[in-house]
């Protein structure tokens, strides 16, 4: 149900009694330095007496920003916030509104209290984003893009802002009451559909159900009095229900000896609205219009609780949740059930300990940890939470498109970005996979031209390294550095992001044609020689290019314009019939074999399986396989008592086997890599090989002690010419290796 505030105490004129009402605030959430918050409220009734007596129009009605101030400390006085953010709150919509500087604010109050009401105010550039009519102008502005990043990665370093911003918009739609039809709307929709969300990311259920139900109620009128009607309904008689299965269930675990607290309440609005919706049912149907809480201190009493309230009231089938061995998303912890209760009317019990309490009422708040600031606590939930927020972030920061922004504050998504710090401890969001090269581009391009080296925790790393959220990068630079075409190269996996490969592409345009064009054929030779590919003719290949000749193609590819791989891909088309059908003939597909029940034996093949009846795996168990004495191979869990004793016992029975899947094609291709013998010299490779998910078919290897060169040849499973260019591209990195190319028929005739 909606919310409603307590009326402020005051005075025979009408006013506020201001020491009263600081003083019931102080005694219900013991807040400190009171003095302090006083200064702040009447500096902001002080700034709009004036500017009430310097209008010229009438006054509007409603709440000025002297008492909306009040309402927002009274909204995070609940939160536990610090003093700093209430000081901020009393004074942001006097600032906003342009009655009050915020020069004076910082003067009076210091940089923090500043600094919150700036950030909040950048906050406001969300609203255009659901507003078609700016769509235009907000596309084809930068102010705004950097106005809605600000605001953004102000939330990431400190969530106060968005706790403030959280409280200003639930007393905006408080004060919808008599604003005309359509501003409830416009503001509903906002609230419904940004504010909601984040107070649910950040488990602030106290301000969640209050904006739902507020904007539910303008947003659709009709449905929302359908269900009010029906909750008022005999609303003493429920009340009176409600009352007696409360003290019935206080007996019962007070004769348990458990100690705990329980209430009862009706459900919200909206929450109501939507099951009915999500499920198809009818009011009548729902199990949890009456819902209790019971409140206990320590996790073990929460399922002895449960098991007081199942032996009490029969348990509703497939109706029970529990939060606490699997919690939400969003941190909520909590034990749900649904039971008949008196009169067989369903109720639903939801059952947690004062601290999972907190942390679903007050979300993020219950775990303070702002920057520079070590506080202890047992929960991850905050760090989850902020996690959330940091993945808003995904736009195209180059093209500025902000179409994609508020939809991700509707919508659960999965992490796509990754944040890692610079030598000072600047928070850089980048796209997963970036390496230290689109690192020193994203900090700026003067760095990223001039980069030779990179640190990661302190370590140098290559700069093809694969970073990851948390690491700390440092980028060494030179004068005379600059950047390599091997960077544009795909296969080495040097650059991942646009924006970075634009700004090497964009320089080594402005370098000499003749240097483009030498670097252009060593790279497409070196290529086509590692493909065994050197006998195809270029010259017909160019009427599928854009190219009128190989020089301006070569040119091309040395300035980065066009890879390598697309000229590959259209030589391998034009290889004469011999080739071609030779090369058809050694890269039949090969199928992998699956059994009858759905198990592919690693290894082995098409061999008769059976599930164990000892612990009936099932689709998805992580699974091992046994091979008996004429029954094929049993199918056991990894985790059975009887595949661990059998591990023990009989090891080399024991074989890798997973859950069968699609078929794939897999092209035997031979390939030779010639290179200085050295200890580890196979390990590298095959790690490489792994890594890239290349089955090895068959290895031979010759040394000769003489010039101390070793020749391998391997004969790898490939999925495509790609695949085949990237493994021998890195191999061919790898230290002391003088080449890795593909192996063909002309080159053993040789």
């Amino acid at each position: 149900m909606v919310k409603v505030r307590e009326d402020h105490p005051t005075r025979y004129d009408g006013s506020v009694d201001l020491d009263a009402w600081l003083q019931r605030l102080a005694d219900a959430h013991g807040i400190n330095n009171i003095a302090r918050l006083r200064e702040a409220c009447e500096m902001s009734r002080t700034a709009e007496e004036q500017a009430r007596l310097q209008a010229d129009t009438v006054w509007p009605t409603g709440p000025g920003c002297y008492r909306t101030g009040l309402e927002m400390i009274e909204i995070l006085s609940e939160l536990k916030v610090d003093p700093d953010c209430l000081v901020a709150a009393a004074l942001y919509r006097t600032v906003r509104e342009r009655k009050l500087a915020l020069k004076v604010v910082e003067e009076s109050f210091g940089a923090t209290v500043a600094s919150l009401i700036k950030s909040v105010q950048g906050m406001a550039a969300i609203s255009t984003l659901l507003n078609p009519a700016r769509t235009q102008v907000l596309n084809q502005s930068q102010d705004q893009l950097e106005k809605v990043r600000k605001m953004l990665v102000s939330i990431i370093d400190d969530v106060r802002v968005a706790l403030i911003k959280l409280a200003e918009r639930t007393c905006a739609i408080r004060a919808l009451r008599d604003a005309d039809k359509e501003k409830r709307r416009r503001v509903a929709r906002e609230v419904f559909e940004i504010y909601a969300p984040l107070a649910h990311r950040l488990g602030i259920g106290y301000i969640k159900w209050e904006l739902e139900d507020l904007s539910f109620r303008y947003l659709k009128p009709q449905d929302y009095k359908k269900i009010a009607r029906l909750l008022d309904e005999k609303r003493l008689d429920r009340q009176q229900y409600i009352d007696s299965v409360v003290e019935q269930l206080q007996e019962a675990l007070k004769e348990a000896d458990i100690d705990c607290e329980v209430y009862g309440r009706a459900k919200h609005i909206y929450s109501i609205w939507r099951k009915m919706k999500r499920k198809g049912l009818d009011f009548r149907e729902l199990y949890d219009i009456r819902a209790f809480r019971i409140i206990t201190h320590q996790v073990r009493d929460c399922y002895a609780a449960l098991g007081v309230v199942h032996s009490l009231f029969n348990h509703i089938p497939q109706e029970f949740d529990d939060y606490i061995a699997t919690p939400k998303e969003n941190g909520y912890r909590s034990l749900h059930t649904a039971v008949f209760g008196p009169n067989g009317k369903t109720l639903e019990v939801q059952i947690r300990t004062e601290n999972m309490h907190e942390e679903a009422e007050l979300g993020v708040c219950a775990h303070w940890k702002y920057k520079g600031t070590d506080v202890n606590t047992k929960s991850d939930s905050y760090e989850e939470k902020l996690a959330w927020l940091r993945q808003v972030m995904e736009w195209h920061e180059e093209l500025g498109d902000l179409s994609g922004i508020a939809e991700e504050w509707r919508t659960d998504i999965e992490p796509d970005r990754i944040y890692v710090f610079t030598r000072n401890g600047h928070v850089v969001d980048l796209s997963v996979g970036a390496t230290p090269v689109d690192f020193a581009f994203r900090i700026h391009s003067e760095v990223g031209l001039k980069c030779r080296g990179a640190k990661v925790g302190g370590r140098i790393v290559p700069l093809n390294h694969t970073l990851k959220t948390g690491d700390q990068v440092e980028i060494l630079t030179a004068s005379n550095a600059h950047p390599s075409r091997d960077w544009l190269n795909p296969d080495l996996g040097y650059v991942t992001t646009n924006r970075a490969r634009a700004k090497i592409t964009s320089w080594l345009k402005k370098q000499d044609r003749d240097s483009n064009l030498l670097d252009g054929r060593s790279q497409l030779d070196a290529e086509l020689k590692r493909l065994a590919l050197t006998s195809v003719d270029l010259q017909p290949l160019l009427q599928n290019t854009p190219f009128e000749s190989l020089e301006d193609m070569y040119a091309a590819i040395g300035a980065g314009d066009y890879r390598v791989a697309q000229i590959t891909t259209l030589a391998q088309r034009e290889l004469s019939p011999e080739e071609e059908k030779d090369f058809e003939i050694r890269t039949r597909p090969r199928q992998e074999k699956t059994s009858d029940s759905g198990i592919t034996i690693d290894g082995v093949g098409n061999l008769l399986t059976q599930m164990a009846g000892c612990c009936q795996p099932v689709p998805g168990d992580p699974i091992i396989g046994y091979i008996t004495t004429g029954r094929g191979v049993s199918i056991h869990r990894q985790d059975c008592n009887n595949a661990l004793i059998l591990q023990n016992q009989e090891p080399e029975r024991l074989i890798e086997v997973n859950w069968g899947h699609s078929p794939e094609y897999g092209y035997p291709v031979e390939a030779q890599i010639l290179a200085y013998d050295r200890s580890g010299l196979l390990r590298d490779i095959t790690v490489i090989l792994a890594n890239e998910k290349v089955n090895v078919l068959e290895v031979s290897t010759r040394t000769s002690k003489e010039e101390n060169i070793a020749t391998m040849r391997l004969l790898l499973e490939v999925n495509s010419l790609q695949q085949l260019g990237v493994v021998l591209a890195k191999l061919d990195k790898l230290p002391n290796v003088i080449e890795a190319v593909r192996y063909r028929k002309e080159a053993r005739s040789k």
